[in-house]
């Protein structure tokens, strides 16, 4: 045990000088201290030696787990400063003399929604991901289960470039293929299952009027591993919601039709502006679309590169897509949608940076 705590010391300390960025100095953590990791096996050697140098074994495997730590951190330290030093090194220069009397700016609101998102998502181990604006048909529509020519596309107002088949995104589920492809082999290889979110800008040829734009933002999650079930989903949108609107609110699931689901489901939110008695920005019904969600469908999986035909059914997942916009709209009691792209300082500057 010894001997082979001593050259796996080795071994982190070269693996560790190489590495360059925090993506592989978190592959290599996981490499030594994820659940299947160097020390999970150093464990499982630990209850197959005598009982006698038990104790000793245990305090060697502790003291190597300590060590890996420490150095994992300063190393995390030390990228952490010199990516924020090579920021700055990259960064415009300023005029120090400019006159500073105007008061500072805010964020925008869909903005500070969608930080306090990520940050939400982030403390549940979600990795925040990004995505092009203008995708190809193929992303945006066939690999969710939607062929040419299915009507579900009239579902969506979708606007056509002239380049072949080039179009502005019409929602965030057209990055759910390249995640998939982009975790799908630490999923398969390290049992680590796909957790990202996807925020970004989409677009449809809407009527406008107070709940409807053309040009909005949606936050698109996805859950991939082994017996994953709408138990889970659930979980996760209540701690959602209960954390961005900082109290109680009444939701309800009832079943919706969206072809890279199955089953798929509607989860409405009571309007946080008329409390449910109705108005223009819920369309007088009481209840705003909020979040379209369900279990991701095998053919979807299957596009991912996640399950084979050999085994359909080895993993499983859910899939939501939030309306950033509508967010916004409830969170800060704005009844009209437009208020968002027109530009108007009186009215954006009421919001307050985080």
């Amino acid at each position: 045990m010894k001997e082979k705590i001593q050259k796996l010391t080795e071994q982190f300390g070269e693996d560790l000088s190489k590495v360059t960025d925090l993506t592989a100095l978190e592959t290599l953590r996981l490499d030594y201290m994820g659940k299947k990791g160097q020390i999970a096996e150093l464990m499982k050697e630990l209850g197959k030696i005598p009982v006698e140098q038990k104790k000793e074994a245990g305090q060697m495997i502790n003291t190597f787990k300590q060590d890996v730590t420490s150095r994992f951190e300063s190393k995390k330290e030390e990228l952490v400063r010199a990516e924020e030093e090579r920021m700055i090194n990259a960064a415009e220069a300023y005029d120090e003399s400019l006159p500073t009397e105007n008061p500072c700016g805010s964020y925008h609101p869909i903005t500070l929604v969608q930080r306090e998102l990520e940050d939400i998502f982030e403390s549940m181990g979600f990795d925040v991901e990004d995505y092009n604006e203008i995708v190809d048909d193929y992303h945006c529509f066939e690999a969710l289960n939607i062929p040419k020519f299915h009507p579900a596309r009239d579902m969506q107002d979708t606007y056509y470039l002239s380049s072949k088949n080039q179009l502005l995104k019409s929602h965030t589920s057209a990055a759910q293929n390249a995640i998939m492809m982009k975790y799908g082999k630490a999923l398969k290889e390290k049992d680590r299952p796909i957790r990202a979110v996807f925020p970004g800008r989409c677009f449809r040829n809407e009527a406008i009027d107070a709940c409807h734009e053309n040009t909005f933002f949606q936050m698109e999650g996805i859950m991939i591993d082994k017996n994953i079930s709408i138990s889970n989903l659930i979980y996760f949108m209540k701690t959602m919601l209960s954390e961005v609107f900082e109290r109680d609110v009444t939701v309800r699931l009832r079943p919706g039709f969206f072809p890279f689901v199955e089953p798929g489901f509607e989860l409405d939110i009571q309007c946080l502006i008329c409390g449910g008695d109705g108005c223009p920005s819920c369309k007088n019904s009481g209840w705003l679309e909020l979040c379209p969600c369900g279990m991701i469908h095998p053919n979807v999986l299957k596009y991912g590169g996640i399950n084979t035909e050999e085994e359909p059914d080895k993993y499983t997942g859910f899939a939501f897509g939030l309306g950033l916009t509508r967010l916004a709209m409830m969170k800060y009691g704005v009844k009209d949608i437009r208020v968002f792209n027109e530009g108007d300082l009186n009215a954006l500057s009421q919001f307050v940076s985080k």
